[in-house]
């Protein structure tokens, strides 16, 4: 894989559109990363970012930018389910790039992938309970409901009781050990998806509570919003988009098809209660990006506007 493929932000082009950047306005970048997303908004109008991560890692790509962009650019340090209490600023926009940075991943001693032999960690924050920590504490039936619910895999229970068997003879402590503890029990086969895939998934997801950071954030990114402001969401898998996706149809008008014979077309649709003035549906990437950019191959975006008043 190519640094292309693995830095290269994810449907770059339809954040941008999506967002709608206009001059002097200030956007949020929630999830900085590498700041692919941070610079592209940068470069597009003469705007400013605000960008929050809670990876000490990204400070000195932080660093770069700010030298680069100076006032127009200012990195805080937190996580995004707490972005109204690192913005106090009323901005036009915010964009969450949801998941493991391809940056983590290819950090093979951050622990994050089940194809590098490191120590089992997954921090985010590189602070509090690591996946050592819940792989070897965890009660098995815990473990098995975790790995099904944030893995949705099927053969969860099998996969607990191996590991609860096989931490009664040592700790597990590197992504190896674990992969092929899994791998035990559900067999590679050419072609198909890392049978591994999943069960990190859940265990990365529960290190970080990533799913109630995200509820979080969505309801803090609305809440920093100006009148029009627009948030925009990528996401990688079904449990963050159906999270994505309920929040934005439940607090938006719903769709509505508008027949050309009806002669009542321009009656207002209330939005007493609402969030939001519109929530678009589902867009995807590209042929060609996910041709080029095999992250991109499970992503979904969504955006939705902030309602006046």
């Amino acid at each position: 894989m190519t640094n292309y493929s693995r830095h290269i932000p994810v449907m770059l082009s339809e954040v941008i559109e999506n967002l709608n950047i206009k001059d002097t306005g200030i956007y949020v970048d929630a999830t900085f990363g590498n700041g692919g997303y941070t610079e592209a908004i940068l470069k597009t109008k003469n705007c400013k970012v605000i960008a929050i991560d809670r990876d000490p890692s990204v400070i000195s790509r932080a660093n770069e930018l700010k030298e680069v962009y100076g006032n127009r650019f200012d990195f805080r340090a937190g996580s995004f389910g707490d972005l109204d209490k690192v913005v106090s600023e009323k901005v036009d926009g915010v964009v969450f790039d949801i998941g493991v940075s391809s940056m983590q991943l290819d950090d093979g001693y951050r622990g994050f992938s089940f194809s590098k032999e490191a120590p089992l960690d997954m921090r985010m924050s590189m602070s509090g309970v690591s996946a050592k920590d819940i792989v070897n504490n965890l009660p098995e039936d815990e473990l098995a409901d975790l790995i099904y619910s944030y893995g949705e895999e099927k053969k969860s229970r099998q996969i607990a009781k191996k590991i609860a068997l096989y931490r009664e003879q040592k700790e597990i402590t590197t992504t190896t050990e674990l992969a092929e503890i899994i791998y035990s029990v559900i067999h590679k086969k050419f072609g198909q998806i890392d049978p591994a895939t999943r069960t990190f998934q859940a265990i990365r997801i529960a290190v970080n509570d990533e799913l109630n950071q995200l509820k979080d954030g969505l309801l803090a990114g609305h809440s920093i919003l100006k009148e029009e402001g627009r948030i925009v969401v990528v996401d990688f898998h079904s449990l963050e988009d159906k999270i994505v996706k309920n929040f934005f149809n439940s607090n938006a008008p719903k769709r509505t098809h508008t027949s050309k014979y009806k002669t009542d077309n321009n009656a207002q649709i209330n939005t007493d209660g609402l969030l939001f003035s519109f929530a678009s549906k589902s867009i995807l990437p590209t042929e060609d990006e996910c041709n080029l950019n095999p992250r991109a191959r499970s992503a979904k975006l969504r955006y939705a506007i902030k309602k006046k008043g």
